[in-house]
């Protein structure tokens, strides 16, 4: 019989699975804080007013009909090793890598175990290797990392640290080069710098925390006999964009006195991205990127609308507002106004100014992922990844256009600033006495419901209108929980990635978990959250009105309830249970060629490492979950990446355990013992050359 795995982290680990120390420098301790939606769905609206100094009587429609819904689990610890080994197992089957009966079509791979090696396994039959890590010179004229002496110059021309949402990207006319664009969504400040004093930090390490901040563009080259990925330094594109880059704000807010600071009077202009965590690439060759726990950056806050996004009231935990007023909310009240939006970033034009769109909402963006309507208008779909926080829908009212030239691209990076933003209100088809918020089936045997698309703001060429009574537009897109708040969005458990199928135009919107649901206090099980204590998350399934993206309702049913496929509460879609790997804590998502979404995980409850694994979601075999990868001690899998040969993944923050530190690691990833853990990113192929599951 095998040993259960024991659990990850120490015993004063947060609730998630997260170690206290991703706590702490992730989301700035967001666990132990208030959950920041404490109203009940009615709008005071004397909280907006009390925040800027005055009340808007401006008034208009606000559209409110049926809906509100989700999904979920009780999951056990259990035997899910065991299940798992016998999966791998069989002859031929383990020593090739690949099954031998007919998995779905790029599923067809022998399982990775559940583990905790200090690796990153993968199945039997693949290669991999580390494309590129923390600190490896991108730009000219960069030096050669040396984590002894590191300085904020060198890393503004070096790769970023801890590696979240990956795009690759074509390059035309470089043969066997793609363009790969990282977010860097937080620093670790312990496991960076020798002899760090979280009291006393200097300012050649906040400055160095602030130039690894931001995104990463950098060529890389394939080996055609292998798979095998590696930068291409000092490329004419390779670009870096830090804390103190500058942006453009642009959509309906840009100018708002909400948005002015003793700096920037225009309330135009920011400098800096802060804690990326995934985004989304655009049919017209851009990428997003989502501003996530912003919040943790800013220091002294006292207003209400900084308690519903967040702020601290006293130092924040780098300590960066002793180096730059900005970060002081007491000396500068509307920095914080200026983060927590989409970034759209041209990774082809190097002398581009990235941009931040007002029009998509304010709140901890996790990911912005884009698909077209027929008539080539943009929808974007985000999720604000916040116990009890929502999800959201951005229609734009502008048709894409097909070309390269400046005025085309130019265009195009206006799509994101016309159009109608939406938040989900999702309602369940069972009576609310059958959700008893322990993950049994109503007896309709199926959580499932309608939902519709809630309008905000409408913004044209000609101007904006606000659809929230007692908010102007400006107030909409700036506090736009508080928006969520007023027209009685559903309370979802933390909505984290949303991916349309490029197969089946369904959308998938991923819920990692929420152990406050059904707290004292707290928004008790529904039907579209139906599991109470939820540490392992779910899947929701939407299908838009009539397939249209543009639709203003939609159904959806559960299709994924994670967890432990012993315990009974746990679906995958209708496939049989002892087939499947167990999962917990879904986070990102991407879709293969064959239309199979791949699931990472982060905060695993499960015993064992966070990893990578890949779901049908259509044919006889729906349902059939398989884990390709798992990642080292302390790491969390982002950013995937599925090609035909080839499949990517950001290995973030490893080593990030209670108690580590540079002297101390937790972790020998990924150069060994001695040498210092730094985040990088991963290429995984197949050893004999062919397409990845096939």
């Amino acid at each position: 019989m095998r040993r259960l795995l024991p659990l990850i982290g120490t015993p004063g680990s947060h609730p998630g699975g997260r170690s206290a120390l991703t706590c702490r420098f992730r989301c700035g301790d967001a666990c132990f804080h208030e959950v920041p939606n404490t109203s009940d769905n009615a709008y005071v609206g004397d909280v907006i007013a009390g925040a800027i100094g005055r009340r808007s009587m401006m008034r208009a429609a606000a559209v409110v009909t049926v809906a509100t819904a989700t999904g979920a689990a009780v999951v056990g610890t259990g035997a899910q090793d065991a299940r798992a080994a016998q999966a791998v197992e069989g002859g031929a089957a383990a020593r090739t890598g690949h099954t031998v009966d007919k998995a779905a079509r790029g599923l067809r791979f022998s399982p990775v175990a559940p583990n905790t090696a200090d690796a990153v396994t993968v199945p039997g039959g693949y290669g991999q290797n580390v494309v590129i890590r923390w600190g490896e010179p991108i730009l000219r004229g960069a030096p050669a990392f040396d984590p002894e002496h590191q300085t904020a110059k060198a890393q503004a021309g070096q790769f970023g640290y801890n590696n979240d949402f990956l795009a690759l990207l074509p390059l035309p006319g470089e043969r066997g080069r793609q363009l790969l664009v990282a977010n860097h969504e937080y620093t670790d400040e312990v496991l960076m710098f020798r002899g760090y004093d979280p009291a006393n930090p200097t300012r050649e390490q906040v400055e160095v925390a602030w130039a690894a901040h931001g995104l990463s563009a950098v060529v890389v080259e394939e080996d055609r006999r292998t798979g095998r990925l590696t930068a291409v330094t000092r490329h004419a594109l390779n670009r870096r964009v830090t804390a103190t880059t500058e942006f453009r704000l642009t959509g309906p807010a840009a100018g708002s006195d909400l948005l002015k600071t003793s700096a920037d009077p225009t309330g135009r202009k920011v400098l800096g991205t802060l804690n990326n965590c995934s985004g989304g690439t655009t049919p017209w060759g851009t990428t997003l990127h989502g501003e996530e726990n912003f919040n943790q950056y800013f220091a002294n806050a006292s207003r209400d609308t900084d308690k519903r996004y967040g702020l601290g009231t006293g130092a924040t935990e780098r300590k960066w507002e002793r180096f730059d007023k900005r970060f002081d909310v007491a000396q500068e009240p509307n920095e914080s106004h200026r983060f927590g939006y989409v970034v759209e970033f041209d990774p082809y034009d190097p002398s581009s100014t990235p941009r931040k769109h007002t029009a998509l909402g304010r709140f901890k963006h996790e990911a912005a992922t884009v698909r077209l309507t027929d008539d080539g208008r943009p929808v974007v779909y985000t999720g604000d990844d916040e116990r009890f926080d929502y999800f959201y829908k951005f229609v734009g009212s502008k048709r894409m256009r097909h070309g390269s030239s400046r005025s085309v691209r130019e265009h195009n990076l206006s799509l994101l600033d016309e159009g109608t933003l939406y938040v989900a209100r999702l309602t369940g088809d069972s009576p609310a006495a059958e959700i008893d918020g322990s993950g049994k089936l109503p007896a309709d045997g199926e959580f499932d419901g309608s939902g519709e698309w809630i309008p905000l703001v409408t913004a044209t060429a000609r101007g904006a209108v606000s659809h929230v009574d007692g908010m102007t537009v400006e107030e909409v897109l700036v506090f736009t929980r508080l928006a969520g708040d007023k027209v009685g969005a559903t309370k979802m458990d933390r909505p984290e990635d949303i991916q349309p199928s490029p197969h089946t135009g369904k959308v998938y919107v991923v819920l990692t978990n929420n152990t406050n649901r059904g707290k004292a206090g707290s928004a008790g099980a529904d039907e579209a959250n139906p599991r109470n204590a939820n540490k392992h998350g779910h899947i929701l399934e939407l299908t838009e009105r009539r397939g249209r993206a543009e639709a203003t309702t939609f159904g959806w049913s559960l299709f994924l309830v994670a967890g432990d496929p012993a315990d009974p509460a746990t679906y995958f879609a209708g496939f049989p249970k002892d087939k499947v790997s167990p999962i917990s804590c879904p986070d990102n998502v991407a879709f293969d060629p064959h239309g199979n979404l791949w699931i990472s995980t982060d905060g695993n409850q499960l015993g064992s490492h966070d990893g990578l694994l890949g779901v049908a979601t259509k044919g006889e075999r729906r349902g059939e979950l398989k884990q390709f990868l798992t990642v080292p001690t302390g790491a969390e899998t982002c950013g995937p990446i599925i090609q035909d040969r080839r499949v990517l993944v950001a290995v973030q923050h490893p080593g990030e355990i209670d108690g580590a530190s540079v002297e101390k690691p937790a972790s020998n990833w990924p150069d060994g013992p001695g040498k210092i853990v730094r985040p990088a990113v991963v290429s995984v192929w197949r050893a004999d050359g062919c397409d990845i599951g096939v």
